[in-house]
C-alpha cells in the first residue's frame, strides 16, 4: 500500500502509563497489521485533560480521550460522532451493562452513546501501606489520624469543587439534582467547606497545589505523606510490579450508614466528527472494550479498565493490590457530574473560590454563595413547563 492511501489516525491521550502505555502497545499492533490503516498516540497534560477546550482538541485529532463533563461542551460545538452510527446496537448494550458503575451512563447523552467507556475511576481513599495499614472508615477517624500523621486534601485544579460535591454526596444531598435547581443547599455546602477547611489546616500547604498523580506519587514514598481521603485512584501505585506502596479503599462515610460521597471519573474514548472511520478502526475499538483485552491487555500494559469482569476478577486485582475489590463500592456508587455546555468552565472557576475557603484565604460564606452564584450563572434554565389544555 502506498503512503498516499494510507489512512494515519492520530489520538489523544492524558501523560501517564495509565493513559498511554496500554493505548500505545495497541496502536503499534494495529499499525502493524497488514491493512491500509495506522495509529498513534499524543498526550497533554492532566490538567490539559481537565480544562483544555474539547471541541479545539477534537479539530486536531482523530480519536480523543476525554472527561465525561466535555460532553456537553463537545456536543454543542458538533465535534463527535454517536457510536450508534459506527457499531450495533447490541454491542453498545453490552458495553453498557458490562461497564462498572454508571461509566456508560455518564458518556450519554439523548439516548447515545458518545465515547467508549474505556476507563473508571472515582474518588477513592488511599494510604501508605505501611503506615497506615488500616483505612479510616468514617470522617472521625480521618481525623484522628490527622492527628498523628500527614494528611492533605486534593484541591488543586477542579479538584477542590470536586472533593466538595463528593462530601455533599456522603452528606446525604445530590448535588444539581435537576435543571433549574443549585448545585447544593447552603446548609450541606457550608458543613462540607468547613470539614474541608478543618482538614486543609492540618495539611502541608505544599500539598494544596498537586493533581492526584502528585499527591499519589507523594503517598507512595510516605515520608510526607500518609493518606488522603479523597483522590482519584490510579491503580498503578497498588501494582505488585511498582512495590504496591499505595493501599486503596472505598472513601470515607460521613453519616454512619449514610451514602459512600464520590465523584465519577474516568475517561471514555471518543471519535471525531470529521473522522473517515474504517473497519479496521471499528474492529480495534471493539476490541479495546472486550472483555478479553479489559481483563488481560489493559492490565497487564497500566490500563484501568472499565469493565466488571476486569474489576472483579481475582488475578487482575492479585496484580494490583486489591485496587479493584476494595474499591468497587465507592465506584459503583459515585454521583455522575452535569454535562451541558459550559459546566468544564463553571468547574475551574468554582473550584478556584472554594479553593480559597479551604485554605482560609477568603470566608466560607463568601466563597460558598460565589460558587454557587457561579453555578447559576452556567447551568441551563428548567425546562419550561407545556401549558396544560
Amino acid at each position: 500500500m502506498t503512503a498516499e492511501k494510507m489512512t494515519h489516525y492520530r489520538g489523544l491521550t492524558w501523560d501517564h502509563p495509565r493513559g498511554t502505555a496500554a493505548l500505545r502497545r495497541a496502536a503499534a499492533r494495529f499499525s502493524a497489521e497488514p491493512h491500509d490503516s495506522t495509529l498513534g498516540w499524543d498526550s497533554q497534560s492532566l490538567e490539559g485533560f481537565e480544562s483544555h477546550p474539547i471541541a479545539e482538541l477534537c479539530e486536531r485529532y482523530q480519536l480523543v480521550v476525554l472527561d465525561h463533563p466535555h460532553l456537553g461542551d463537545a456536543l454543542a460545538a458538533g465535534a463527535l460522532q454517536p457510536l450508534d452510527a459506527l457499531f450495533p446496537p447490541e454491542l453498545l448494550a453490552e458495553w453498557r451493562a458490562a461497564t462498572v458503575g454508571n461509566s456508560a451512563a455518564s458518556y450519554t447523552n439523548g439516548g447515545r452513546l458518545w465515547a467508549a467507556p474505556l476507563d473508571v475511576a472515582t474518588q477513592v481513599a488511599a494510604a501508605h501501606r505501611a503506615r497506615v495499614p488500616d483505612l479510616p472508615r468514617t470522617w472521625d477517624e480521618v481525623t484522628a489520624l490527622a492527628a498523628g500523621l500527614p494528611v492533605a486534601l486534593s484541591l488543586a485544579g477542579p479538584h477542590a469543587l470536586l472533593t466538595f460535591l463528593s462530601l455533599c454526596v456522603g452528606l446525604g444531598e445530590t448535588p444539581y439534582p435537576a435543571p433549574g435547581a443549585a448545585l447544593v443547599s447552603r446548609e450541606v455546602g457550608r458543613t462540607a467547606l468547613e470539614l474541608m477547611r478543618d482538614l486543609a489546616a492540618r495539611a502541608d500547604p505544599e500539598t494544596h497545589d498537586l493533581n492526584p498523580i502528585a499527591l499519589l506519587e507523594r503517598v507512595a514514598a510516605g515520608d510526607r505523606l500518609a493518606y488522603c481521603p479523597f483522590v482519584y485512584g490510579y491503580a498503578g501505585y497498588a501494582a505488585r510490579d511498582w512495590g504496591a506502596p499505595v493501599r486503596f479503599g472505598d472513601v470515607p462515610r460521613l453519616v454512619e450508614g449514610g451514602p459512600l460521597g464520590s465523584t465519577l471519573g474516568g475517561t471514555g474514548l471518543a471519535v471525531t466528527r470529521g473522522t473517515r472511520v474504517t473497519a479496521e478502526l471499528t474492529r480495534h475499538l471493539r476490541w479495546l472494550m472486550s472483555a478479553d483485552a479489559q481483563r488481560g491487555f489493559l492490565p497487564r500494559h497500566a490500563g484501568q479498565p472499565s469493565r466488571r469482569e476486569a474489576w472483579t476478577d481475582p488475578d487482575v486485582n492479585a496484580a494490583y493490590g486489591g485496587f479493584y475489590a476494595d474499591t468497587l463500592a465507592s465506584t459503583e456508587d459515585a454521583w455522575v457530574r452535569p454535562r451541558h455546555p459550559g459546566y468544564p468552565a463553571f468547574q475551574t472557576a468554582a473550584s478556584a473560590v472554594l479553593r480559597d475557603a479551604v485554605t482560609g484565604r477568603r470566608p466560607v460564606g463568601e466563597s460558598l454563595d460565589e460558587a454557587l452564584r457561579l453555578h447559576r450563572a452556567a447551568a441551563p434554565p428548567a425546562p419550561t413547563p407545556r401549558p396544560t389544555r
